[in-house]
């Protein structure tokens, strides 16, 4: 049997929650008088949870798994299950706590978006910097920049200095980088989703080329299950720190799917799920109850929840948005509420989620709350992800029941009928 590309023995990497140290003598001795008295950390940054020492998260636990060479393997779990821990251990930018990795080629990795870049540098002078690092020769380099540039669709850019790039221009150039110069292990978190659709299938199709024909070994992360599916041959699922499941694409995403599904609560803490951005968290998301027993529902009815929310000041124009996706990860619609008012302080508000129209399937939504500036703009101050599973069973066809249906082969969504006329 050949020797793996990739070899992680028994790996598990532990945190210390909070912050560590302090930056003079005088913060660390009112800390130690703050513990000695009791009392709250006064060097601790306003709004952050006050972590006594001892206090630890473990973001991988005995983790053991090997990869070959061209392999394609996809790694999926829910935001904190620690794919990204795993990615960055493989990358050597952190050294786990316990176990080791042995790696028998270089490393070109993509964990988000701008790695390795050089803000001041411009896109030319950042491809020579990326080659230099992974070990490459300037006349190496030479011979491919020009299928770099190409590929990357950013030649009338390439002499301007990165930090006047997109997010989008940023992944385009670093993944072009990464797919053509000479790295036996692509590693790749999730940096897709930035790039639009065109350049998303164009990265999977190279990602397959230069699998198949050069054999690159690739590890992919990605919320997205359709990408997972066109592009890996091989699927890890991760679930709080440990390895549950290694194997075939399609059972790992039923395993994935059903580990979302298992998790419904009537009572779901927002604060665990929100997805730290650029919000302006005028008003935030605290906690929904959803007012059932369980997440299965026919498609004549509707979720209701009781929403918590935290507000800065009286908010007279908000507006709650409701993005559908379905269990592999597909963005399928979205709905809005009425514009409403929240109370400064603790409000609550109710609402009723239609289900009309949505096939069989397993689904989850994204949510987000606006607020309606003066001048009529909208402002969006707070943001969820990955909320409020459920499943629809016994889809009625615009008042056809007991309809053959299959999600995989009609879609997700029920229209009304054709008319004749």
């Amino acid at each position: 049997m050949s020797k793996p590309i990739v070899a992680i023995n028994h790996v598990s990497k532990r945190y210390r929650l909070g912050q560590i140290g302090g930056t003079t003598l005088r913060e660390e001795l009112q800390r130690l008088n703050a513990r000695i008295w009791r009392q709250e950390d006064p060097t601790r940054r306003v709004g952050t949870r006050q972590h006594q020492i001892g206090d630890f998260f473990m973001a991988l636990d005995d983790v053991t798994l090997e990869v070959a060479s061209g392999e394609r393997l996809g790694i999926i779990g829910r935001n904190g299950a620690g794919k990204s821990t795993l990615l960055k251990l493989i990358s050597r930018i952190t050294a786990p706590t316990k176990g080791w990795i042995g790696l028998n080629g270089r490393v070109a990795s993509m964990l988000e978006v701008g790695t390795g870049f050089h803000a001041e540098l411009t896109g030319r002078e950042n491809i020579y910097l990326n080659g230099a690092i992974l070990g490459m020769k300037k006349t190496e380099i030479d011979t491919k920049i020009e299928s770099i540039i190409d590929f990357s669709e950013c030649a009338q850019f390439i002499d301007t200095p990165v930090k006047r790039y997109s997010s989008g221009m940023y992944v385009k150039l670093a993944f072009s980088v990464a797919a053509h110069l000479s790295s036996e292990i692509m590693i790749m978190d999730e940096v897709l989703a930035v790039g639009d659709v065109a350049f998303q299938k164009k990265c999977l199709d190279k990602m397959n080329e230069v699998s198949s024909t050069e054999g690159r070994t690739i590890l992919y992360v990605s919320h997205n299950m359709n990408t997972i599916r066109q592009l890996c041959e091989k699927c890890a699922v991760l679930d709080h720190g440990k390895l549950i499941y290694l194997g075939d694409v399609e059972e790992a995403i039923r395993r994935y799917v059903n580990d979302e599904n298992a998790l419904f609560s009537k009572v779901v803490d927002l604060s665990t799920v929100r997805r730290f951005r650029d919000d302006s968290h005028w008003v935030m998301f605290r906690q929904a109850v959803i007012d059932r027993d369980n997440n299965l529902y026919s498609n004549d009815e509707s979720i209701d929840v009781l929403f918590t929310l935290d507000a800065k000041e009286n908010i007279a124009n908000a507006c709650l948005q409701f993005i559908l996706f379905s269990s592999t990860g597909l963005r399928i619609g979205k709905t809005e509420s009425a514009y409403f008012s929240v109370r400064k302080g603790i409000d609550k508000i109710r609402v009723k989620i239609p289900l009309e129209g949505i096939a069989d399937g397993s689904y989850y939504y994204g949510i987000s709350i606006f607020r309606q500036n003066d001048n009529g703009s909208r402002e969006r101050c707070d943001n969820v992800q990955n909320v409020i599973p459920f499943s629809v069973k016994n889809t009625t066809v615009w008042g056809k029941k007991d309809v053959f249906w299959r999600s995989d082969w009609y879609g997700h969504v029920v229209f009304k009928p054709v008319q004749i006329l």
